[in-house]
């Protein structure tokens, strides 16, 4: 059995566990490796992101919260290698830090062999990746699309002009090299694009988005889709950015 199937299996066999738990003893005879692998298979679960909890002493044992399983990954060395090059080549793209820590968490659980040649192959790419923009400005971006908060920014527009606005943010959009943020500017009381590069400030407010929408926005340019790859049916004329 391939390290990544014992890793699903293992969660598998921790779910099914339920409140009881399992011993280390018993999971190493039930897949045949020694007890120390299967500790390591453990840590490389919890590193993964799997709610294991342990308890020690007679009768203890290991176990997987519940509604805790591990999907199966299974991905090639070029495929992992991608990924990598992915996020290290587009540091600006929304929630690269949170695909880094992603892509880390896959890596952990790949069976060694794989692991192996995916380092080696990585380390035939370079990157030099231009500067990224402010993370402190772009995690409270990030966070206020994921929470759908008011965001408050302070933008500068092409003709040197600074305004603080609040902004309710609807979505991300990338074209020509640069990052917008998509939102309702309650400033212009309409929807505006702000280029991710100037906006110098940006802080969470607490007041909840009102509800603006995706369509609002409009349909993607003939030749943009989303980043699910599910693109629409109908395209119309492409929007250009205003703010």
């Amino acid at each position: 059995m391939k390290r990544v199937e014992r890793l699903h299996a293992l969660s598998e066999m921790l779910r099914r566990s339920g409140k009881r738990g399992v011993s280390a003893e018993r999971l190493a005879k039930e897949f045949g490796v020694s007890s120390r692998t299967v500790k390591r298979d453990l840590d490389a679960l919890e590193n993964s992101g799997a709610p294991i909890w342990s308890r020690p002493g007679p009768g203890g044992g290991y176990g997987l919260a519940p509604g805790g399983s591990l999907p199966p990954v299974s991905l090639s060395p070029a495929q992992a290698v991608a990924l990598m090059a992915a996020v290290s080549a587009a540091p600006d793209v929304p929630y690269a830090d949170l695909a880094a820590a992603g892509i880390r968490k896959i890596l952990d659980v790949l069976d060694p062999g794989t692991r192996a040649r995916a380092d080696e192959l990585a380390g035939r790419i370079w990157v030099n990746a231009p500067p990224s923009s402010s993370r402190k400005t772009r995690s409270a971006l990030e966070e206020a699309m994921a929470d759908q908060r008011v965001i408050r920014i302070r933008y500068t527009s092409g003709d040197g002009s600074t305004t603080t606005r609040d902004v309710e943010p609807v979505l991300f959009a990338s074209t020509n090299g640069q990052w917008y943020l998509v939102g309702w500017c309650r400033l212009r009381d309409a929807m505006r694009w702000f280029t991710v590069s100037r906006i110098g400030r940006a802080s969470v407010t607490t007041a909840a988005c009102s509800g603006h929408t995706v369509e609002e926005v409009g349909e993607p340019p003939v030749n943009a889709h989303p980043v699910h790859g599910r693109g629409r049916e109908s395209p119309s004329r492409p929007l250009w950015p205003v703010n």
